[in-house]
């Protein structure tokens, strides 16, 4: 292990440390699951090699993947925070409300497809396939005419057709890496690839298409970098999207904020955000933002969800496993220390 991976043991023991027996990493302890947050957990695990861990993270959702192809996930949005304690509320199991999500679902690709980067196994993706494939035709079912996807499946909890930007974004991305697993096994699927043209024309063309029911989310600083991130937008018009707005987003030696509304830096979307500069050739912005993250690292070592600038206060109080997950990745990202660091970085169909 070397220096910078040294660096990187807090976050790493917190993700190993919030892993249950049966595979399961939520957010926190006692904390509730979502298998997009778990697997961005195991992606981490992975570019470490803790593969113990990362098997009885992908064998946990093989378990509990739904006959649809999607699994239960409860949303972050829908928890409530202890004010006075700054900390999650984790609801009666009778009165938690789950959510089939679409990009939940997909993402089960990108961590597939970032474990054969790094292992290089055919019969490790192939003991996969399986669930790729159910998850991805999950995913697609959920399509809308004007090529978005459906943020879930319809249910009591989600009655209303409506796509996220953030979230067909992360699902652009794991569908070309679902494409790319697909390949790799001789299974290509043309539906597959015909659902990623029509969705890549809803995110460059359609922004109409997206958050029509959920004003909220247009507060979040995701729907600013997303597009860069996942590479649907690419080039000059990559840069010219994140320099149009980085003085509302990002408080200069802080980091990114959350929501444009609130002075919430939060570590997830400031290591995200790097990655994004990684991809428009902005290595050093991206070292220098993830320099003035080291300030909101805990004495174990991982880092807290967020820090509200103002009141100067760590909030909410909790170290969710996927904050330390994103950091990992991006330093990944900057430095190439893995083979799975070009994971958000190459965005070809193989």
């Amino acid at each position: 292990m070397n220096s910078l991976t040294k660096n990187l043991k807090g976050p790493i023991e917190r993700i190993v440390f919030l892993q249950r027996k049966d595979g399961c990493i939520p957010w926190t302890e006692d904390g509730v699951f979502d298998a997009w947050n778990h697997l961005e957990c195991v992606m981490a695990l992975n570019t470490l090699g803790y593969s113990k861990e990362v098997d009885l993270g992908l064998s946990y959702l093989k378990k509990n993947q739904l006959d649809d192809g999607s699994w239960l996930g409860e949303l972050g949005s829908t928890l409530d925070i202890d004010e006075k304690k700054g900390t999650f509320i984790n609801k009666d199991i009778k009165s938690k409300v789950y959510f089939r999500d679409t990009n939940f679902a997909a993402y089960i690709a990108t961590a597939c497809w970032h474990d054969f980067l790094i292992n290089n196994s055919v019969d490790r993706l192939t003991n996969n396939w399986e669930m790729i494939e159910k998850a991805i035709n999950f995913v697609i079912e959920n399509q809308m005419e004007d090529g978005s996807i459906r943020w879930a499946a319809k249910s009591l909890e989600a009655p209303k057709d409506d796509s996220l930007l953030t979230g067909c974004c992360s699902i652009y991305k794991s569908l070309i890496c679902a494409i790319n697993c697909s390949s790799q096994l001789n299974r290509e699927n043309p539906n597959w690839t015909k659902s990623l043209k029509k969705l890549e024309n809803a995110i460059k063309n359609k922004p109409e298409s997206f958050d029509k029911t959920w004003e909220s989310k247009k507060r979040f600083s995701m729907d600013w970098y997303y597009p860069v991130l996942c590479g649907a937008i690419v080039g000059k018009k990559a840069e010219e999207r994140i320099n149009s707005q980085w003085n509302k987003y990002v408080l200069n030696e802080k980091g990114c904020l959350c929501v444009l509304d609130q002075p919430w830096v939060t570590i997830a979307e400031t290591a995200e955000l790097a990655i994004a500069l990684i991809k428009i050739q902005k290595k050093d912005k991206a070292t220098e933002l993830l320099s003035w993250i080291n300030d909101y690292i805990d004495s174990d070592g991982a880092y807290w969800m967020g820090r509200q600038v103002t009141e100067k206060v760590f909030w909410p109080m909790e170290k969710p496993g996927w904050t330390s997950a994103a950091v990992i990745l991006a330093y990944d990202a900057l430095h190439n220390f893995s083979k799975g660091s070009k994971i958000f970085l190459d965005d070809h169909l193989i």
